[in-house]
């Protein structure tokens, strides 16, 4: 298996590891940011406060995304596995 190989299939793990991370956190920062917001207004300092709005946030991305982002897991993987032959030959 070459060094370009090793680096193809690195970057594009990451890449996916990036797609599929973003909108979760993305979630989180902004439900995150308006409930510092409105803390910082109110000066309630309560930890529930923030904590669960940002799970279901997460929750509601997840319901809404979730079979995306485990279909490109399953692309992914289904490429990756059928890769295998030509690293091992030394083909690909």
């Amino acid at each position: 298996m070459s060094d370009t190989a090793v680096l193809n299939l690195a970057s594009q793990a990451l890449v996916l590891i990036t797609e599929l991370a973003g909108p979760v956190l993305v979630a989180s920062l902004a439900v995150g940011f308006v409930i510092a917001v409105f803390q910082a207004v109110t000066s309630i300092q309560e930890f529930t406060l923030t904590f669960l709005p940002k799970v279901a946030a997460i929750a509601v991305v997840l319901l809404f995304l979730g079979h995306w982002m485990l279909g490109n897991i399953v692309v992914y993987t289904e490429h990756l596995y059928n890769s295998i032959p030509q690293m091992i030959t030394g083909q690909g």
